[in-house]
């Protein structure tokens, strides 16, 4: 699945917002994440070397199914199509460094997402995120934990941009962000049975055959 767009949430726990030593926002804090940096179930985090720590972030996805404007909250579950697990994986370093969070949040395998499962199957008023790397438990958190509800976040960012079928909404993090290193297996897996799972790996991808890399 590649989103035509993913619209990710910042410090939507506040006990997140605490950890990294950041204020609760006003309004929900959007951000873009680069299609490009999407990969499936079972595809590799790759963790370049120049890039400084890099966290996962577990993530309650929200899939676009229809295209909508200035939706009302009361609605909002009607754009809705179905949920997904996500690992919004981060460069902390890069984040801590620049003022906005493009490099840190957009490197190529930073955004791995799970199969759908779609709205009509599950309770969407509590749904449960838990990551687990190498089968610990690192992070739990529900909906009822969020500072914006998931209804807040569609009408909201709709009010923004026009949100069209496919794209992905990435709700935020619970607390309990942590490093990943080569070696390591993280899995996100929420409440409705959604999940992904995926090996870290050191080094940046292969670039694709169609284009060319170059030195650096």
């Amino acid at each position: 699945m590649k989103p035509g767009k993913i619209v990710c949430v910042g410090r939507n726990y506040a006990d997140h917002a605490a950890e990294l030593g950041s204020a609760v926002p006003a309004e929900p804090l959007i951000f873009l994440k680069p299609p490009s940096a999407v990969i499936a179930d079972g595809d590799p985090v790759h963790v370049p070397p120049d890039v400084g720590r890099v966290d996962y972030e577990g993530e309650i996805g929200l899939i676009v199914g229809r295209r909508c404007r200035r939706v009302p909250e009361a609605s909002a579950w009607d754009c809705v199509s179905g949920v997904v697990a996500v690992n919004d994986v981060t460069a902390r370093t890069l984040q801590r460094s620049d003022s906005q969070w493009t490099r840190a949040k957009g490197l190529d395998t930073f955004c791995p997402l799970g199969d759908v499962v779609a709205t009509g199957s599950f309770d969407r008023a509590n749904i449960a995120v838990t990551t687990r790397v190498n089968g610990e438990v690192r992070q739990h958190g529900t909906t009822a934990d969020m500072v914006f509800s998931i209804p807040r976040l569609v009408s909201y960012i709709s009010h923004v941009m026009t949100l069209e079928p496919g794209d992905l909404i990435a709700t935020g993090t619970p607390e309990g962000v942590g490093p990943l290193s080569p070696g390591d297996v993280v899995e996100v897996a929420l409440s409705c049975g959604a999940s992904v799972r995926n090996p870290v790996v050191g080094g940046a991808p292969l670039a694709p055959e169609t284009v060319h890399e170059g030195p650096d």
